[in-house]
């Protein structure tokens, strides 16, 4: 730990002497920014120049309620404010004497022309870049546009989304998801696939986050905030959609707003049929032994969904909110799948050909129900939230399979049953306190209890037609979860210098249960995470900060599961219900530059992972491998990630992400030492450009590097997406083409090697789709800024 930490060190010292250089002024100028609703504007630029000489004297960036505070000698000054989305507004003849000066509220207008000619016809920017999160507006990728949650997660910079449906962030696949700032059952691998794109405003990624949130999650947090309009009257938006391979759908967003209520509603509806395919090589040798086996597949996933939000906010006060909403999904799904397995001998010489068919019928219900009440205090930044919420999900997945020698008459029939249930509840408080006008207290309390149901089981038919469990393939998991945390942080601000401390504790009681084994494993667990925060605005366009969190990561459902799937039952993933959760140091140090026509913000962090969950790949006798995760080893891991947006001329915008770590992972199983040391690289980069005034042409690319794994490695993939759009019907619609997977290289490839086996593998979960899209929207204007700026207040409110 020795070079990060020096490294920290050193920037934390710059840190410090900056301030310390900084000029001791006498008076303060003060004011307020907000919209032309009355929403605080955060992070807006307030710069102080001399009237004499135009001269920059100093400046300061607003906090989270819209304030800001300059210190100034006597003198005559004006102060220009400099937002991105809204028009720069001008103060003139500034006069500071032998006093403080408060120069009010200042309201900011939505700066429509200039949002129309450089950012996709007054769309929000695709990329807001703040110090302490990123927040990508989903409508403004066209890539997106028709997609689903998985489609777009993947297209978020330093995200990506396996074949398998398995998100990562900066490279490790240990990311908190939540919905709208809360666990929801929409984020499984799975799931993420039947939630329509259109439902989707924007995506949060918090790389460190404070004591305030859960700390759960490796590498942080992923907030998917769902559509929710609050306008008043009525207004919305409707979508449809086709596309090959078959992506049919529609979707709307409404609201009905007046003076003490709000009535939302969306749903979504689609249909889709996503071929995918596979290949697989697989050697097992020894002293006198040799065998090998080619492995061929096809697939076809998809089936009809729908999705259904609706919701009340009721206004009891100017000060008080109670809001209350269920979501319900429906997914009827429908996949076929079939194999094709060459058994080769010693002398590589063809023995048999076996071909494996399956059909998989996969219905699921989900529904989720969240209360929430929120209360202004008189005291401006005062505050108080409540939410509780309810999960609860069944699915049924039901395959049977055919398989046969060719050349031969024997058919063996298979099917297996996998029932997956859910049942959560959740209640959280929040309540933040200012004990100055820059700082503030921050408590809270969390409660959540999670029950998982799962009984799989895999029968055979014998020779006269009766069927039979297979014992190996039959278990039966009953997984408890309780957790409860409490937190208390404070933040200050001193002129240019912010601050951020908190402490949160967390009891976890976790049972995993194997009824028909007699095997019970219960672990009670408390933990203290800790979290600083620092920042400090070196001018009002340039900003440093360096944090620390101390985390956990505890094993997903799916990976306690003994058996999950049969399809291919040459090659079994697994589970393992004894796992133990991972917990890692971080550290992050980040540079935000603002400038007139773009902005940069360039991290280095740093990772120490103890208890680290790795896939190990075991072989048997007859190569048959079988892949479960177990407890491995401890990883340092080094990283360097620069986010850059730039125009070069108001018809263009560039959008530019690099991810470039170390990770050294080491640790023994069965005796044998694991060890990798992978350099690695990630990039996804787009050119969005206004054509002849009236179109909208995007291009994008996104590449992820080789990288070591401790049996192997992952080879390179890369993948390009076009989209076109046009406005239409004054517009009040747009009309989007979309090309995803442009060159079919959207696939897994990996090496596996150990002592007395090797394999290589390719998968493709979906091949290139085409898509035409058609939005229209009711009473709305295209360059309306994001309308759920509260979304994650819920949590307590934002991070400074």
């Amino acid at each position: 730990m020795r070079t990060p930490l020096c490294f920290f060190s050193g920037l934390l010292m710059l840190l410090v002497l900056e301030v310390a250089q900084a000029q001791t002024a006498t008076f303060s100028i003060r004011g307020t920014l907000q919209d032309d609703q009355k929403a605080p504007i955060p992070f807006g630029n307030v710069a102080l120049y001399q009237s004499a000489d135009s001269v920059l004297v100093t400046g300061a960036v607003s906090d989270a309620a819209g304030q800001f505070a300059i210190k100034a000698k006597p003198g005559q000054y004006y102060v220009k404010v400099t937002v991105l989305s809204y028009a720069e507004k001008l103060i003139p003849n500034v006069q500071v004497t032998n006093r403080d000066l408060a120069l009010g509220t200042l309201t900011l207008r939505s700066d429509a022309e200039y949002l129309e000619e450089v950012v996709v016809k007054g769309q929000k920017s695709q990329m807001v870049l703040e110090l302490d999160k990123r927040v990508f507006n989903v409508g403004q990728d066209l890539a997106n546009i028709g997609g689903n949650a998985a489609d777009i997660l993947n297209n978020v910079p330093s995200v990506a989304v396996d074949v398998d449906g398995n998100v990562s962030l900066r490279g490790s696949g240990n990311v908190r998801i939540l919905v709208n700032g809360k666990p929801s059952g929409l984020v499984g691998p799975d799931a993420l696939r039947q939630l329509q794109g259109n439902l989707v405003e924007s995506i949060e990624v918090i790389t460190n986050p404070s004591s305030r949130y859960d700390a759960e999650g490796e590498v942080g947090i992923i907030n998917i905030i769902l559509k929710k309009e609050s306008q008043r009257g009525v207004n919305g938006s409707f979508s449809a959609n086709v596309g090959y391979p078959a992506n049919h759908g529609g979707s709307f967003n409404l609201n009905f707003r007046r003076e003490k209520f709000n009535l939302f509603t969306s749903y979504g509806i689609n249909y889709r049929k996503s071929p995918g395919r596979g290949s697989s090589y697989q050697r097992f040798f020894s002293d006198d032994t040799l065998y090998a086996y080619e492995q061929t597949s096809t697939r076809t996933r998809g089936g009809l969904s729908h999705n259904v939000q609706a919701g009340l906010d009721y206004f009891l006060t100017e000060q008080d909110i109670l809001t209350a909403s269920v979501f319900l999904r429906l997914a009827d799904g429908n996949n076929t799948s079939e194999y094709e397995y060459r058994d080769f001998g010693e002398r590589d010489e063809l023995l048999r050909t076996v071909l494996r068919q399956e059909q998989e019928a996969e219905p699921r219900t989900n529904v989720e129900t969240t209360f929430s009440y929120r209360h202004e205090f008189d005291r401006k930044g005062r505050l108080l939230t409540a939410d509780f919420k309810w999960i609860e999900q069944d699915e049924i997945e039901k395959a049977e399979f055919q398989q046969r020698e060719l050349g031969l008459p024997d058919v063996l029939r298979q099917r297996s049953r996998n029932t997956e249930d859910e049942r959560n509840w959740l209640f959280q408080a929040d309540y933040v306190h200012p004990f100055s006008e820059k700082g503030k207290w921050e408590t809270g309390v969390r409660s959540t209890n999670r029950i998982l149901h799962n009984d799989f089981s895999v029968e055979q038919q014998d020779e006269v037609g009766n069927w039979g469990i297979l014992s190996s393939y039959d278990n039966n998991l009953i997984y408890t979860e309780r957790i409860h945390a409490g937190y208390l942080m404070a933040s200050e601000k001193f002129s240019k210098f912010s601050i951020q401390g908190g402490l949160r504790g967390e009891y976890s009681d976790i049972t995993t249960d194997l009824p028909d084994d007699n095997l019970v494993n219960n672990r009670q667990y408390f933990n203290l995470f800790p979290s600083t925060h620092f920042s400090y605005a070196l001018t009002p366009e340039k900003s440093i900060q360096l944090s620390y969190s101390y985390r956990l990561s505890r094993p997903g459902f799916r990976d306690l599961l003994p058996y999950s799937g049969f399809s291919d039952n040459r090659s079994l993933r697994v589970g393992n219900p004894n796992l133990n959760p991972e917990y890692t140091h971080s550290i992050e140090g980040g540079y935000l530059l603002n400038w007139d026509n773009g902005s940069l913000l360039a991290s280095g962090y740093y990772r120490y992972r103890t208890g680290v969950i790795e896939r190990i790949v075991l072989v048997d006798s007859v190569g048959f491998s079988r892949m479960f995760p177990v407890n491995l080893a401890t990883q340092n891991a080094y990283g360097l990630e620069g986010n850059v947006s730039y125009s070069p001329w108001k018809w263009w915008r560039l959008n530019t992400n690099f991810n470039f770590y170390r990770a050294i992972t080491e640790g023994t199983y069965q005796e044998q030492r694991l060890f990798s040391d992978t350099y690695t690289w990630q990039t996804r980069s787009t050119s969005q450009m206004t054509l002849w005034q009236t179109w909208e042409f995007q291009a994008g690319i996104n590449y992820r590097a080789p990288q070591r794994t401790p049996q192997g490695r992952d080879l390179s993939t890369y993948a390009i997406d076009l989209g076109l759009s046009r406005d239409i019907l004054k517009g009040n619609g747009t009309l989007v083409f979309s090309v995803q997977d442009l060159l079919n290289t959207r696939k897994r490839r990996s090496i596996v090697e150990r002592e007395g086996y090797y394999s290589t593998s390719t998968f493709q979960w979906r091949s290139r789709q085409a898509l035409v899209t058609f939005n229209y929207r009711l009473n709305q204007r295209k360059n309306e800024r994001g309308r759920n700026r509260d979304a994650f207040e819920e949590e307590g409110g934002g991070d400074f």
